[in-house]
């Protein structure tokens, strides 16, 4: 028989292999076929007597991704259409959809033919899960292997078994930590948690796995045999009592309950382990089924997984224009910024040269590379080979003219008009006339800048933020003259450097600088208020929040929140800014000398290290404190989301972003708007246009216009719209779901 996405092979000992390599993708991934495929495989090496096991690997770099995210999607759609007919009907067809991998493991696990996975590359999901449920596991020894389970990062969990070999292999401490985090593992560290039985050098990867059947591998899993006992004990034991009280109190101070994927694999290993193997099994298949039907997991498989990765494939790029092979990039600036983006660069293998005014300073912005470089070697992220390559990609100058043959300039320089266009002029002048450059600014129009460069067109802005090294996201700012050119130049930049990227009209602040501002002000009227502190940040916190709005004020700076202030006011007036919120700052700055982080004084104190930060009492004697029983502290999380929601749908009102997967996607990479709403707009979508414009006017009516609901709102309420149904990113057609 031929398979499609397989292989099979029988060498002269009888041991058959399973070749997993899909035509057209550059990464397997369970699809309904595939699995088809392999049931059909799984029954032949049971069948045939002169088989005496099977070996699966890759035919590719990577083992595999896991399932097809378009199968789960493909899942719900089906439940949604037909739970308004027969729920019943729908939730046991969605149950047993649910169990079809599930089973297939199970049929190769029990098939009395011993199986090997032999782990080439990176495998993560169902694919790990396969995996398991092998007899044996031999992973390549290569920095290219990452072995994880990282469902639970999109709302969901590891339903085919997952949740319930792990715990099986692993003491529960570090199955529990694996699975609620979806941490990847490297080979050595997945065979100290007796994961993977053996590491072999990559060409011999095969041959170790093979070795394993001729050498008498059982065809029968641990739990499978009379006497197993569970590794570091019983869930109703010493062990078990010290482990879950402090696991489930762990889990509800890290997500608030805002995930219910991470509870339900809680109750799956807790209920799992307490009964036979294939009744454990039936119990991950119940909450698995429970969990797709949330509206979490529908909006981060979404956000998270589908529209993260059609962004990051480019779904914004005009089409017709070639692709950029960069030879050579130059960075106009070596400051904080500057020297983070030569980093990035570099890292990507593209030659950088990084300039500024005298060689010592860009010198120093060379030397961040090198501080960040040597750090990754360090903790062994890194080799010192590949640290030494990263800084020979580095030319750092105080001379415009080693920026000829530059196929991109990124301008990083002071925020001040009059230095950036000289700058612009100066770079230009050496430039070739095809190339593209960009502004970093954060706070200037682009096509103000843009007036000062010969070729318009050619000009765009790329907004980075900080660090750099470490921020996911980049907004690509399009001026009134941009064009296609610079447009696909930049997004095939950020796709190189391994960012994502959203394009946004110009406008002031930009899209997610104008949400941060709404979310950082309401966290000072609230102040103002006489709420206490610490409500605040863990109100933030509680509503899913990776960060509170005074302690990103803090990491920002409080004194370039007061220039941003004062220049808002000096362009559109005194009234653009809440006098009471700019009396707020200028205490902290200019009465109390509180900057933020960078001086150690800010909304909070940050002392020396070990001892961890801490809010500043001071902040209580600013203004009369209202005793926390008055205070409605669900208000207070539905305060701060709602700010920014509103703001994203002005956002999208006024033009300034068009497609609803970048305003998401984008909300969550920047400054980590709740993800397990999905993002700013589908926070409104899941709450439902009617019910959040209520909610709005609600607040608006109790504290004031910046909850006012825009027009566009009152009308997806009066229409019953999503944002998704009003601005379809696939109206056009252009863009088909990712595989």
């Amino acid at each position: 028989m031929s398979y499609t996405n397989f292989t099979l092979d029988t060498d002269a000992d009888g041991i058959a292999l399973v070749t997993w390599d899909m035509p057209g993708r550059s990464m397997n991934v369970f699809t309904e076929e595939a699995m088809r495929e392999l049931n059909a495989i799984v029954d032949t090496v049971a069948g045939d007597a002169a088989i005496k096991g099977a070996v699966i690997t890759s035919g590719k770099d990577t083992f595999s991704g896991g399932a097809d995210i378009t199968m789960l999607q493909k899942m719900l759609t089906t439940f949604a259409t037909e739970k308004d007919k027969d729920v019943e009907k729908a939730t046991k067809a969605l149950f047993d959809n649910a169990g079809t991998m599930t089973g297939l493991f199970r049929k190769l696990e029990t098939s009395g033919k011993p199986w090997v996975s032999a782990i080439n590359g990176t495998c993560m999901g169902g694919a790990f899960e396969l995996s398991l449920a092998c007899h044996g596991r031999v992973a390549a020894d290569s920095d290219k292997v990452r072995m994880a389970l990282p469902e639970v990062k999109i709302g969901i969990f590891p339903g085919a078994g997952g949740t319930q070999r792990v715990p099986r292999l692993t003491d529960q401490q570090q199955a529990l930590q694996m699975l609620t985090s979806g941490q990847a593992l490297s080979p050595q560290k997945a065979k100290s948690m007796g994961l993977i039985h053996e590491i072999a050098e990559p060409a011999k990867l095969v041959d170790t796995a093979k070795a394993m059947i001729r050498n008498g591998l059982k065809p029968v899993a641990p739990w499978d045999e009379k006497g197993f006992k569970l590794p570091g004990g019983q869930i109703y034991s010493p062990a078990g009592f010290n482990l879950w009280p402090p696991a489930i109190a762990i889990l509800r101070r890290e997500t608030y309950g805002n995930y219910p994927a991470a509870a339900a694999i809680l109750k799956c290993v807790y209920e799992g382990l307490l009964v036979p193997f294939d009744t454990a099994l039936r119990i991950e298949q119940r909450y698995f089924t429970e969990i797709m039907q949330t509206q979490e997991a529908a909006a981060m498989i979404r956000s998270l997984f589908v529209s993260l990765q059609e962004l990051n494939k480019g779904a914004r790029r005009p089409a017709g224009v070639p692709d950029t092979k960069f030879k050579k990039i130059g960075i106009l600036g070596a400051g904080f910024m500057g020297a983070g983006i030569a980093y990035v660069t570099a890292k990507a293998g593209i030659p950088v040269v990084l300039l500024d005014r005298d060689m010592e300073s860009a010198a120093k912005g060379k030397a961040h590379s090198d501080s960040l470089v040597s750090d990754q070697v360090k903790k062994g992220r890194a080799k010192p080979e590949e640290k030494d390559k990263l800084l020979s990609l580095i030319t750092p100058t105080a001379d415009y003219a080693d920026l000829a043959g530059c196929d991109l300039v990124v301008e990083a320089v002071f925020e001040d008009s009059a230095v950036k266009k000289s700058a612009t002029e100066q770079a230009e002048a050496v430039l070739k006339a095809s190339a593209i450059f960009a502004s970093n600014t954060s706070t200037i129009p682009i096509s103000s800048l843009a007036k000062n460069s010969a070729r318009p067109k050619n000009f765009i802005g790329i907004h980075f933020f900080s660090p750099v090294d470490r921020m996911m996201l980049v907004e690509i700012i399009l001026g009134k003259k941009t064009g296609d050119k610079a447009l696909a130049t930049a997004i095939d930049f950020v796709r190189a450097i391994k960012k994502t990227p959203i394009v946004v009209n110009d406008t002031r602040g930009f899209y997610v600088n104008r949400c941060v501002l709404r979310y950082m002000s309401e966290a000072y009227k609230m102040l103002i208020e006489g709420v206490p502190a610490p409500m605040i940040e863990n109100a933030a916190k509680a509503a899913g929040m990776p960060v509170g709005p005074l302690a990103l004020t803090d990491e920002t700076a409080i004194d370039l929140a007061q220039k941003i202030m004062k220049q808002t006011m000096r362009d559109l007036g005194d009234a653009a800014v809440d006098q009471k919120q700019m009396a707020l700052i200028n205490t902290m700055v200019d009465d109390h000398g509180r900057f933020g982080r960078k001086n150690g004084k800010g909304f909070y104190d940050y002392p020396a290290k070990p001892a961890k930060k801490k809010l500043w009492p001071g902040l209580k004697n600013l203004y009369p404190q209202l005793a926390a029983e008055k205070v409605d502290y669900e208000e207070l999380q539905q305060r701060l989301l709602v700010t920014i929601a509103l703001e994203a749908a002005r956002v999208m009102e006024e033009g300034i972003v068009t497609d609803p997967r970048e305003a998401d996607v984008g909300s969550i990479l920047a400054f980590g708007f709740a993800p397990f709403t999905g993002g700013a707009l589908s926070y409104i979508d899941g709450i439902g246009a009617k019910a959040f414009v209520k909610i709005a006017k609600k607040l608006q009516k109790k504290y004031g216009a910046e909850f006012k609901a825009p027009k566009l709102l009152l009308d997806m309420a009066e229409k019953g719209e999503t944002f998704y149904e009003r601005f379809n990113p696939y109206s056009k057609g252009d863009v088909k779901q990712a595989a």
